[in-house]
């Protein structure tokens, strides 16, 4: 079994191995080390890779196979769903509160289990999301932030992260106003990176990482800049 890939802080921000060079056990794990600036961040997800490491290790970058995408036109939408859209009376708002989605996505989980929004990692996202690559799907009641999501957009796809929800459908409500939003500025890709029942249900599907790289490769070149968004409905 070869070493693990490690990344030295000193290393070029772009200093990663080959996607194609993560183990199958753990599926994706590719690299441990280097740290959570800016600009090795978005070197990684130009890459297909993203961080995910638990308090207390060092950082660990992934890159699974398969990988979870959703494709906005595939987006699909419950019979239960549609009436929590049209009957909950729910605010949909686009970053006007980043670090409240990401505080909120770091709360321990009813299942239980730690969480991997470490401190650090959520001052890394706080400080993307002040430089225009970050953002949150944000889902309100009553004045209360009660669901949402944040990732990363760059060029044509968006780098999911995390969801929450404090009330029944919240976090699916915040994916939907994603998918609408980012549809309508020209996203084609959704990354999920690892399928789960949450997200399959709403229509991610698991796909070859070798298309996965070739097509973020395409969407993600360096001509992307950061947005601005904000909006609220």
């Amino acid at each position: 079994m070869r070493s693990l890939y490690w990344i030295s802080r000193d290393r070029r921000v772009d200093a990663f191995p080959p996607a194609s060079d993560a183990l199958t056990e753990p599926n994706g794990l590719l690299a441990a080390g280097g740290d959570l600036a800016p600009e090795r961040l978005l070197a990684a997800y130009r890459k297909g890779i993203f961080p995910w490491y638990q308090e207390g290790q060092p950082i660990l970058w992934w890159s699974p196979d398969p990988r979870a995408v959703l494709e906005p036109d595939g987006l699909k939408v419950s019979r239960s769903l549609c009436r929590s859209l049209t009957k909950r009376r729910f605010e949909l708002r686009v970053d006007t509160e980043f670090e409240q989605v990401i505080t909120a996505c770091a709360e321990p989980r009813d299942y239980g289990g730690g969480t991997w929004i470490t401190a650090e990692m959520a001052e890394a996202y706080v400080r993307l999301h002040r430089l225009g690559w970050a953002h949150s799907f944000e889902t309100w009641q009553d004045e209360k932030l009660v669901g949402g999501l944040y990732g990363v957009a760059i060029g044509g796809v968006f780098f999911g992260e995390s969801m929450f929800k404090r009330v029944t459908d919240a976090s699916k409500v915040a994916l939907v106003n994603a998918v609408e939003f980012l549809r309508s500025r020209g996203t084609q890709l959704i990354d999920c990176q690892v399928a789960s029942a949450h997200t399959r249900s709403l229509g991610a599907v698991d796909m070859p990482r070798a298309e996965f790289l070739s097509l973020i490769a395409d969407l993600c070149d360096e001509s992307a800049r950061p947005q601005t968004w904000r909006a609220a409905g």
